[in-house]
């Protein structure tokens, strides 16, 4: 594997490229470039996130041009601060393309995830990019279902936890991305979610479920608002601090973010924020535009606020000094929307713990 930026010294040396920026904004101008490049009609596989029908308007392209190179769709499913695992142990290749050759060439080069038994599936290009944009409407799916289930526990007294534990056991279910108070976020989302929901809507085609999927996840940060706005009575001239503004742990992408979203809802209702974030706090002052205060510490964020709020469930906040966050508190309340703390521990110090689908 080669890495350059060189992009004429690739196109006129190198057999199989992959075409992998974040943006498909500039692809038909590089693989245009490349085709006119190269001493042989080039394998150009296809890793930036791209709408169904990319792939075929590509090909009309070069063959409009006078040029040839074939083309291949391979999506990628790697989760922001997971990438380099997901790269290594993906759960399948999937492999767009009518080429045998192009199938072959590639399944050399992932020779050794092959022989490590990861499924391969050779596809043609549009349902290779639908994968990619289905698997994302499907995650978002069980993440609002296991919310909206949530909603319904803290009126029955049941537990969510326990409740999206058991379900996840079952193996026509299976357990990620079932944990209550998660929400759906990150770099690609929402425009995997949007190609596909307008793919569907110019075929006539209409996909309630997801839309209905998309309006619970576009509403957890409301209800979240509502339980911090249901302890504190109102959030009016009071302090509130949140303890992390990234969309998962393990990433400073803020993109999708519960957190950032209340975050600003909790300002528009006339509440003093303050937040601390392991590695994300740049990429959020960018979004926030300054309407909240930023910490150096978890500790520093406790300090006379009226609530502390878990906003992303960074590992570390487990094993936060709970004693010295009620000294620091102004009263002790913790809203864990993301059920990371324990919480039989936290009432045992004398808290006021609030978590998500806790009856």
């Amino acid at each position: 594997m080669i890495y350059s930026t060189d992009i004429e010294a690739f196109a006129r040396k190198t057999q199989v490229i992959f075409l992998a920026e974040d943006s498909a904004e500039n692809l038909s101008d590089v693989v245009m470039r490349i085709a006119k490049l190269a001493a042989k009609p080039p394998i150009l596989t296809i890793v930036t996130p791209v709408a169904v029908g990319t792939a075929a308007a590509l090909e009309a392209s070069l063959k409009a041009a006078g040029l040839k190179a074939t083309i291949v769709s391979q999506p990628m499913f790697l989760t922001d601060g997971c990438a380099v695992e997901d790269f290594n142990w993906p759960d399948r290749l999937i492999l767009g393309s009518s080429s045998n050759e192009a199938v072959q060439m590639l399944k050399q080069i992932f020779h050794p995830l092959v022989m490590r038994g990861v499924p391969v599936i050779v596809t043609n290009q549009s349902t290779a990019e639908l994968v990619r944009e289905a698997s994302t409407a499907f995650v978002a799916t069980k993440i609002s279902f296991i919310n909206e289930v949530a909603a319904l526990c803290e009126k029955v007294n049941a537990d969510a936890v326990n409740l999206a534990l058991a379900l996840g056991l079952d193996k026509k279910i299976a357990p990620r991305c079932l944990q209550p108070g998660a929400g759906m976020g990150g770099v690609f989302a929402e425009s995997d979610m949007d190609s596909l929901a307008e793919l569907a809507q110019s075929k006539g085609v209409p996909l309630k479920v997801l839309g209905a999927a998309r309006e619970v996840n576009h509403t957890l940060a409301d209800r979240l608002v509502e339980k911090i706005v249901t302890v504190l009575n109102s959030v009016a001239n009071k302090d509130v601090g949140i303890l992390g503004l990234a969309f998962k742990p393990n990433t400073n992408s803020v993109a999708g973010s519960s957190s950032i979203r209340l975050a600003e809802s909790l300002v528009s209702k006339g509440a003093r924020v303050r937040a601390y974030d392991p590695v994300a706090i740049p990429d959020a002052k960018v979004r926030l535009n300054g309407s909240i205060r930023y910490c150096e510490s978890a500790y520093a964020v406790a300090e006379g606020v009226d609530a502390l709020v878990v906003g992303t469930g960074w590992p570390e906040f487990r094993a936060l000094d709970f004693e010295r966050i009620k000294r620091l508190l102004k009263m002790p309340i913790i809203v864990d929307t993301k059920n990371l703390l324990d919480a039989g521990r936290l009432r045992a110090l004398g808290f006021q713990y609030v978590g998500v689908g806790r009856g």
